[in-house]
């Protein structure tokens, strides 16, 4: 149901064109008096499509039973209404507040665990009324992985610190697993690791890390002790770039705290753990920034951390707009947007630059938004102009390599 017209068929050409995924050039749709640039990666990842398909198929297999959401499976309002509207109830908002106690289940109810996972400590009060919180379990695949990576350096007795929003679910759920075997520090971006980095290396004084890392650390975290040996793991949705800074950050700090030759006993490299959608996805988006449209629009959540990132790499090049979908383009002269830097849903007037004959639009979308609300935003758009081709006379030729290729 969440398949597009339009789009599905542009992600399925580029596959055939580019199967080793070595391009990164957008794909240009020319609708005549407008034209769109779709990057070669954005949109629903794997972990996201198989969280929806395990949701669904819960609601689908149990119509008799009461099913559960932890929280936002996703952070997208299209896909978490449609469940609320087929009776799926959630038990926590996504800051953490409980809706539904879970000593109010019993053995008989479903709980799906959303896409980011959750903490241990969730894990057992399900478990105390009897429902195993894994039996639906979405949590991404690459979540999982980095949860296993920090095991791994917990067992070789590694501290960890974590790149992340600390109060985001997935970051909560890092924090949870990793705190079972090791000490952990969350830290949100390279400007808060030259602080964590300035601590160890006792340039600022050791009260500095309370203040700012004691609401987000394990009890007793000794920034002197537990860094002499530690790892960087992230949340998947942060950029990977920030999450290389935050590691090389840290990595000077510790050479030059025990010197170069011996750096492999005391940092750890993780970079496998980086998401690999959440790579290939901004990757594909700085190479929106190569091309010259007037304007870019970038559809998803407004809670969603991955597309907050991609409207941060376009809005240095040109004037962004972040959507939730279609129903946010008012008309030609009025759009409704959010604002991730004042926290803010604004409305901008003349967006359009309907006076630009053609008008050059970058759209892409996060990874938790579904490809045919990206097909509503561009076919909105096209409705504000005249004289423009019709959809399948620009689809026509993907068509084509489609039908060659089967």
């Amino acid at each position: 149901m969440y398949k597009s017209p339009i789009i599905r068929k542009v992600k399925e050409a580029t596959k055939i064109t580019d199967p080793m995924k070595k391009d990164l050039k957008p794909t240009l749709l020319d609708f005549g008096p407008v034209q769109f640039f779709i990057p070669r990666f954005f949109g629903f990842c794997y972990g996201v499509e198989n969280a929806i398909d395990i949701a669904y198929r819960a609601v689908e297999e149990n119509p008799e039973k009461s099913i559960y959401l932890l929280s936002e499976m996703i952070h997208n309002p299209t896909v978490n209404e449609d469940l609320l509207g087929r009776g799926v109830q959630f038990l926590f908002d996504t800051d953490g507040t409980e809706r539904i106690p879970i000593s109010s289940l019993n053995s008989e109810d479903i709980v799906i665990v959303p896409a980011f996972g959750t903490t241990l400590e969730i894990q057992e009060e399900l478990q105390k009324v009897g429902i195993d919180p894994y039996q639906f379990n979405t949590t991404c695949p690459f979540v999982e992985k980095v949860w296993k990576r920090g095991k791994q350096l917990g067992k070789k007795e590694y501290s960890l610190v974590v790149h992340g929003k600390h109060e985001h679910e997935e970051t909560r759920a890092t924090f949870s697993h990793s705190a079972e075997h090791s000490a952990v520090v969350v830290v949100f971006n390279p400007k808060e690791a030259v602080v964590l980095a300035e601590i160890m290396t006792k340039k600022r004084p050791l009260s500095d890390f309370e203040k700012y890392f004691g609401h987000k650390s394990t009890p007793g975290f000794d920034p002197y002790k537990d860094l002499q040996r530690f790892g960087v793991i992230n949340q998947t949705t942060m950029l990977a770039t920030e999450t290389q800074e935050v590691m090389d950050i840290l990595k000077e700090a510790a050479i030059s705290l025990y010197g170069k030759t011996d750096i492999l006993n005391h940092f750890a490299d993780t970079s496998d753990t980086l998401c690999y959608a959440t790579n290939e996805n901004q990757s594909a988006t700085l190479a929106l920034t190569e091309t010259d449209p007037d304007l870019a629009l970038v559809v998803g959540g407004y809670n969603s951390s991955n597309t907050m990132h991609l409207v941060e790499i376009l809005e240095h090049s040109f004037p962004t707009y972040h959507v939730r979908d279609a129903s946010e383009l008012k008309s030609e002269n009025h759009i409704v947007h959010f604002n991730q830097w004042e926290k803010s849903i604004q409305e901008t007037e003349n967006w359009l630059l309907t006076n630009k004959k053609p008008l050059k639009v970058a759209l892409t979308s996060g990874a938790s938004c579904p490809d045919v609300l990206v097909d509503e935003v561009m076919l909105k758009v096209l409705s504000y102009f005249e004289g423009v081709k019709e959809v399948d006379e620009v689809i026509t030729p993907f068509e084509e390599k489609l039908i060659a290729e089967s």
